[in-house]
């Protein structure tokens, strides 16, 4: 038995339009479904609420809810701004460009292309201040990524004994830091 694939993430947001509208113009995904009610289903507590669904491709499904009688919302304030975060897989080095370009267009404050050796990546807040990252796989990195899977048990280990980085994939960001 194994689960089958993510049926759909779900976040909270500040408006429900603002929303629909900021992810179709800059990531071009398609608003598909809408919910809303006066009860939570799962709890029957009394509180209204917008739940809208967007197609983030392939049967991913990206959801918001809007709850205007919950305090504004927040973030984790124990946890760095870069942690918490959605990554989205793009198709290459070009469709990644090319967003970031529509971003920075749509006065979007862009950071990256960013290489994780395995995979490059940019980072942007959508209107909600959540973290979004776009990614494609380095197309010449399948052989890293089986030497790093390789070693993934033992730096699992290591890190639960000592809280410090293991040095089993070091390798893989090391180039990186050589170029700063």
């Amino acid at each position: 038995m194994k689960v089958e694939q993510i049926h759909h993430v779900a976040y909270r947001c500040r408006d429900a339009k603002e929303t629909v509208e900021w992810y179709g113009k800059n990531l071009n995904m398609d608003y598909t479904l809408a919910f809303a009610e006066n009860h939570v289903p799962s709890t029957h507590e009394p509180d209204p609420y917008m739940h809208i669904f967007l197609d983030a491709g392939m049967g991913n499904v990206l959801a918001f809810f809007e709850l205007p009688t919950k305090p504004e919302m927040g973030r984790d304030e124990n946890t760095p701004a870069w942690v918490q975060h959605l990554a989205l897989k793009v198709k290459d080095r070009e469709t990644l460009l090319k967003f970031r370009d529509q971003l920075e267009a749509n006065g979007v404050e862009v950071l990256g292309v960013t290489d994780h050796s395995l995979f490059h990546s940019i980072y942007f807040f959508d209107p909600n201040g959540h973290r979004i990252e776009l990614a494609y796989n380095d197309p010449a990195a399948t052989e890293m990524l089986d030497k790093a899977a390789s070693v993934k048990d033992e730096m699992l280990e290591e890190w639960s004994k000592t809280k410090r980085a293991p040095r089993h994939a070091a390798w893989l960001h090391e180039r990186e830091m050589n170029k700063i």
